[in-house]
């Protein structure tokens, strides 16, 4: 008596065709994918929250370097790397953040995405149960 219920987007589908190409090899054709207005959402997340950061960590060298060949502050070189590597982690994050907070509505949604970051989590650990007790 399996209850019927409709599969999360992140969820591998159960229901896949196996196709054999011309070369006789099996190709599986999953009848799911993600929206092209949704990825493109994801994209633009993605460049701002991983842009802005990963620009900031170059901008550190770049600002470093002015300020210590000018004479105007003496900056130690660890200085300089720490506040470099936290602007590059900061983008590190910025990817999965951008990902994670796209809505997969059809309204694009809030400017942050925060509503959606819960939703799309647990959509993620469902297809990563799925894909766990899937024995093919």
């Amino acid at each position: 008596m399996g209850d019927q219920r409709k599969a999360l987007p992140f969820e591998p589908d159960r229901g896949k065709t196996k196709s054999t190409s011309s070369t006789g090899k099996t190709q599986v054709q999953a009848s799911q994918a993600i929206p092209k207005s949704v990825a493109n959402r994801m994209a633009r997340r993605v460049a701002v929250f991983t842009g802005l950061p990963t620009i900031a960590g170059m901008g550190v060298f770049v600002g470093s370097y002015v300020l210590i060949t000018r004479g105007i502050a003496d900056i130690a070189p660890g200085t300089t790397l720490a506040a470099s590597g936290f602007c590059f982690l900061l983008g590190l994050g910025g990817l999965s953040y951008g990902v994670l907070s796209a809505s997969w509505e059809s309204k694009n949604g809030t400017l942050l995405g925060l509503e959606n970051i819960r939703t799309n989590v647990q959509r993620l650990r469902s297809s990563i149960r799925a894909k766990k007790q899937d024995p093919s």
